[in-house]
């Protein structure tokens, strides 16, 4: 676990973070065949670093019939954190269209974990076994790690692209201004205004309007 921490938290990406999540989950987890992590985008679903097709298929799945244990996980944080699925062919009364069929997929057993941290739900963390019973309290247990570890990582890999995506939008509206100076007498003020009032006017964002300034050039 602590060796898993520390391989998450050095991933340069927030898409690298999440391929590592899952692919320790098969390492780490017993019983685990595959794993991915579920976003849902108010009733379309999102398949986030599958290890098989078979979790892109359930998450379809799971998106064409509105129902499913990994949809109702990632639904709200008010719902279940972690589920536990011994026998998908005996869930045919709390899921009763998505069970058969996705049994029909391979699937046999199931764990869900609920990915959070305080102020923010980011998806849940799924994984599956061809086999029924194949997961234990065991298994219950190390997953839960996993997605407490993971989602700790998410977030600081986010936060990490939020701030390089903050500094290179400052340097490139930096290097606009310096265009517009540089081309029209302007002063940074006048330069920034216009900047603003071209991305008001036009409904463009302000860092789009820096870039094609600083691919034209002065032109």
């Amino acid at each position: 676990m602590a060796s898993m921490a520390r391989d998450l938290l050095a991933r340069d990406s927030v898409a690298a973070t999440l391929e590592r999540i899952t692919a320790w989950a098969i390492e780490l987890v017993d019983g685990c065949d595959a794993a991915g992590i579920l976003v849902l985008h108010d009733k379309r679903v999102e398949t986030l670093a599958p290890t098989d097709q078979m979790v892109i298929d359930s998450d379809r799945l799971q998106e064409r019939l509105g129902e499913g244990p990994c949809f109702d996980a990632a639904h709200s944080s008010r719902g279940e954190q972690v589920f536990r699925i011994a026998d998908l062919t005996g869930e045919g009364q709390r899921w009763p269209v998505y069970a058969p069929q996705a049994h029909a997929l391979g699937v046999g057993s199931m764990m869900g974990f609920l990915l959070f941290t305080d102020d923010e739900d980011l998806g849940a963390l799924n994984l599956y076994s061809r086999k029924p019973g194949a997961f234990t309290e065991i298994s219950e247990l190390s997953g839960w790690l996993l997605a407490s570890h993971a989602a700790v990582a998410v977030s600081a890999a986010r936060t990490h692209a939020q701030m390089e995506e903050a500094v290179a939008t400052r340097h490139t509206i930096g290097e606009a201004m310096g265009i517009l100076r540089g081309a029209h007498r302007l002063t940074e003020e006048q330069a920034f205004d216009v900047l603003r009032r071209y991305s008001q006017e036009q409904n463009v964002k302000l860092r789009e309007v820096a870039r094609q300034i600083c691919e034209r050039g002065s032109r």
